[in-house]
């Protein structure tokens, strides 16, 4: 008898979110929810050009939500929030949990969680990352990224992070089927050059160190400090070495994995 495989499907509603299916159990990450057009002032100031694939309204019961960060409305928004408080379970930084309290829990980089739905069981790793460049962590404030481990996959969510040498420990530690990559170079008028969040260069040297059989492009789109060309990334992702890793896609559109 081959080995059981949970069936997995992903619905991308834009930005950082997405909609996942394992098995019996549903899952959700970055939650920015919140109608466009739509400003969040700020030392830097986003604005939002799209709305989401889906309302929160017309979202599943959630078992779960991965939280990258809680500083940034283009990962966590009023909308977001709400999604939030009826979750059964939020995974974040720990910073974000003692802010956020309630269901949400804090987990330090490599800690690790197991949460059961029905017949289906997942382990959340916390992974590295880092939001902007070497020397700006306080400012842009802590984020993780995440791996979720179940029957026959592994998956890798980056959360918003640049390219920097702890990424490269994901890879040793584990095997990742598909990963879902935060690129859209994102940057700000008050920053200059400074980049915070990877480029689609970066996005597919990442996808070699971490030999990932798929790659998921999230937060390329919607906002306007999203500044990269969606048209780079697959550029970028037209080496040899790389041929056929890349998957768009659809938003509002439930796909197999």
């Amino acid at each position: 008898m081959s080995p059981r495989t949970e069936a997995v499907t992903a619905t991308y509603l834009g930005t950082a979110t997405v909609l996942l299916r394992i098995g019996d159990l549903t899952l959700l990450t970055d939650p920015a929810l919140d109608p466009a057009p739509a400003d969040h002032p700020g030392a830097r100031p986003l604005h939002r050009t799209a709305g989401p694939a889906l309302t929160a309204a017309e979202l599943p019961p959630l078992d779960l939500v991965l939280l990258s960060h809680d500083q940034h409305a283009d990962n966590l928004d009023l909308t977001g929030r709400e999604v939030l408080s009826r979750a059964a379970r939020v995974l974040t930084t720990p910073e974000a949990a003692a802010r956020l309290g309630g269901r949400a829990e804090g987990l330090a980089v490599w800690e690790s969680r197991t949460i059961t739905s029905g017949t289906t069981t997942v382990t959340v790793t916390a992974t590295p990352a880092r939001h902007g460049p070497e020397g700006t962590e306080q400012v842009t404030g802590p984020v993780t990224g995440f791996v979720v481990a179940y029957e026959g996959g592994t998956l890798y969510v980056s959360g918003d992070t640049v390219r920097h040498d702890a990424l490269t420990e994901i890879g040793d530690r584990f095997r990742i089927d598909t990963a879902f990559l935060h690129l859209g170079d994102a940057h700000f008028p008050s920053t200059g050059d400074r980049a915070f969040s990877m480029s689609a260069t970066e996005g597919a040297a990442l996808a070699r160190t971490l030999g990932a059989r798929t790659v998921i492009p999230l937060h390329y789109d919607s906002w306007d400090h999203l500044a990269e060309d969606p048209a780079r990334i697959t550029e970028a992702f037209a080496a040899p070495e790389l041929a056929g890793r890349l998957r768009w896609l659809r938003p509002g559109v439930a796909e197999d994995l």
